[in-house]
């Protein structure tokens, strides 16, 4: 069993403990159950109302103590939270009335006077112990911080957290938090004084799923970043080369945590339903053909002492991708190909990326597409597009990362504008070198848009099953039309009729 984990910290003013809850809201997700106790005013609701805002990202949301209705919920923008007070419960039974017994695993449990059922509190939680410090201040107060079980760890996290912040003079920076995405590492801008905001990154070292695949993660077997260090290595390279990858200002690879140029929030898509900003996708159309035609190094410098050498994107990492929509689409569709049927799928898949493997490689950022994009109106030409997601990067074909900007999974790019920024990148290829030949190029992106769409059918499958994130089901319909426009091409001939046998498209 995990020792539990504690530390105490000074709260100074209702601030102080504003940016104690923000930080421990960076690093919890579904299934946190956090108490609070202490006397009555040692600011047991002050703290829970810090978070819960912070979570909102509403400085002003009405949060009331939950004193008289015991239980108050709150739909986040991440998750579900459970806001309870438990000075009225005279029963460990009354829990279930306001559906605390058991706890739900896909919601955030903040728990107030939890002595009041202390046998009925989970194993794993994090308990804050606030009480006043009238010597320091009428407002000031003192939080010792423990973990229990999986809570030790997160405690643990917090620590360090708190640690890094302080020894990059951030420690008393206002929080505001941001948006994350479908991976394990979750955001913060941090504000001082009059400086210009900088981005707090928490990414975790964690593998994506067990060692199912020949002994590894998932994560390791498609060269997925499982710690920081990708991406500061790459994001130097990247800069190194004259591209918009934000500067990095402190680093802690140890634990994960970085503070990050904030390279702002102008995106690359405008109006309701979104849609593409043709001058913005023209210059990320550009950005790619200027990034393939430059000589790259495979091995990136990271520390004094150390280097990262970027993996090759190799056919057993793409077949492992595809292997996705086997494992978790066609089950949700209700299709089961058959044992035979799955071999051939598999075998005449490997003959096509054996085939786009034995050409030139190059640099693949992975998920070049409008969410990880920044329009940087003050900066010259291909410098305008500012990258902000690419510690997955992989040394793969060129037709890649075209493949994500023209076919957006999140978003619908018409065909002619995808027709029209494929023909401008073959354009800008051949116009640097006259080997470059156009038609195999065509055939490239054919094929990387039948694995990416394949793939992606498969990973919000996942997300949807395994991770609790239904609402990256409502992109597969758009992939699905994706999918058919590459298996149009002839070479994928073969392909195409497996598909029209086996795979059945998306639910409405």
């Amino acid at each position: 069993m995990t020792a539990p984990a504690t530390f105490s910290v000074a709260l100074a003013n209702e601030t102080a403990t504003a940016n104690l809850m923000a930080d421990i809201a960076l690093l919890i997700g579904p299934g946190t159950v956090i108490t609070l106790s202490g006397d009555l005013g040692a600011g047991k609701t002050a703290a829970a109302r810090a978070m819960i805002r912070y979570l909102a990202g509403d400085d002003a949301l009405e949060v009331p103590s939950p004193t008289f209705t015991l239980a108050q919920s709150y739909d986040l923008p991440s998750f579900a939270l459970l806001h309870a007070d438990l000075y009225r419960i005279n029963h460990p039974g009354e829990l279930e009335e306001i559906g605390l017994d058991p706890i739900p695993d896909d919601i955030v449990a903040l728990i107030e006077w939890p002595e009041r059922a202390a046998g009925a509190m989970p194993d794993d939680r994090i308990d804050i112990a606030l009480s006043h410090r009238p010597a320091l201040g009428t407002s000031a107060r003192a939080a010792e911080i423990t973990g229990y079980g999986k809570g030790a760890v997160q405690v643990a996290r917090l620590a360090a957290l708190r640690a890094f912040l302080d020894h990059a003079d951030y420690d008393g920076a206002r929080r505001q938090r941001m948006a994350g995405d479908a991976s394990t590492r979750s955001y913060a801008r941090l504000y001082r004084s009059d400086e210009s905001a900088v981005i707090l990154m928490n990414a975790p070292k964690r593998p994506d799923g067990p060692a199912i695949y020949r002994g590894k993660s998932y994560s390791a077997a498609v060269h997925l970043a499982e710690d920081v260090r990708p991406f500061v290595a790459i994001g130097n390279g990247l800069r190194a080369q004259g591209l918009s990858a934000p500067a990095i200002h402190h680093i802690d690879l140890d634990h994960g945590f970085l503070i990050l140029e904030d390279l702002g929030s102008a995106g690359f898509i405008q109006g309701t339903p979104p849609q593409p900003i043709p001058e913005r996708y023209r210059a990320a159309a550009d950005m790619l053909a200027a990034l393939h035609r430059m000589p790259l190094p495979t091995t990136l410098p990271l520390t004094q002492d150390s280097a990262y050498t970027i993996p090759e994107f190799d056919t057993e990492a793409l077949l492992i991708e595809i292997g996705l929509m086997l494992e978790w689409y066609l089950p949700d569709r209700g299709a089961d190909p058959g044992d035979a049927q799955r071999a051939d799928f598999i075998a005449m898949w490997r003959e096509l990326l054996n085939e786009a493997n034995a050409t030139a490689k190059t640099w693949v950022l992975r998920d070049f597409h409008s969410p990880n994009l920044i329009w940087l109106d003050d900066r010259p030409g291909i410098k305008k597009v500012g990258l902000i997601d690419f510690q997955d990067a992989v040394l793969g074909s060129p037709s890649y990362d075209l493949v994500s900007l023209l076919q957006d999974a999140r978003l619908d790019i018409p065909e002619d504008l995808e027709i029209a920024l494929l023909t401008r990148y073959i354009m800008a290829r051949r116009g640097a070198d006259a080997n470059f030949d156009p038609p195999a190029f065509a055939e490239l992106y054919a094929i990387m848009s039948a694995q990416r769409n394949t793939r992606l059918l498969g990973t919000f499958a996942r997300l949807n099953r395994r991770d609790g994130k239904p609402q990256y089901l409502r992109h597969q319909p758009r992939i699905w039309t994706y999918l058919n426009r590459s298996l149009a091409h002839p070479a994928l001939a073969v392909l195409r009729e497996w598909y029209r046998s086996y795979v059945p498209p998306p639910a409405a």
